[in-house]
């Protein structure tokens, strides 16, 4: 080996190093924190997210179309979502919704102009805030669509509606929950 391919060697070896190095340095200020996990505060004390999405009081949800089986479904789905089906806590935080429903034709039966299939979409607003003081915390949009069948029978068409309306409903409560979350995550 000559002198010339040991500098070569050498050089590639510092250079790889010099920059393994200056990966490390700029990982190192990352931080990787739970969102629904526990996390040790200065105090001493367990704090969650979870705990807190449990405190936080549903009113009642408000809707442009008086359709009161998605609002229903909606609240169902986000009460679960922060609760968890235990014990609420004591509330410190309020969580005002806004929904809005359309639904669309999407597919049209050959010779019968008659709709095929529907799109039904949920369009909600909503606003955390602070029970005690009304002060807004966080705000945000959700939204998600659902498809169903339209045939000739009509309780199989109630049915399909009402599905379409659950589906939507569960996806928009997991979106509100994960923004939720992120936003008491943040805070931390």
């Amino acid at each position: 080996m000559s002198l010339l391919d040991l500098n070569v060697r050498c050089r590639k070896a510092i250079s790889g190093l010099m920059t393994a190095l200056a990966v490390a340095g700029l990982l190192a200020g990352c931080q990787v924190r739970p969102l629904y996990g526990s996390l040790d505060t200065p105090s001493g004390a367990d704090s969650t997210v979870q705990a807190e999405l449990a405190a936080i009081e549903i009113d009642p949800i408000s809707d442009k179309h008086s359709d009161d089986d998605a609002a229903r479904e909606l609240y169902n789905e986000l009460t679960f979502n922060f609760e968890g089906g235990a014990a609420s806590p004591r509330k410190l935080y309020r969580l005002k919704v806004l929904m809005d429903i359309s639904q669309a034709a999407v597919g049209v039966e050959e010779l019968a102009d008659v709709p095929s299939a529907y799109t039904l979409t949920m369009n909600t607003t909503f606003v955390l805030s602070d029970y005690e003081t009304q002060k807004t915390l966080t705000t945000g949009r959700s939204f998600a669509t659902a498809s169903y069948d339209f045939s000739s029978q009509r309780f199989a068409n109630i049915r399909a509606k009402r599905d379409a309306k659950q589906r939507a409903a569960a996806t928009v409560a997991d979106d509100i929950q994960a923004r939720i979350a992120g936003y008491f995550a943040s805070q931390r």
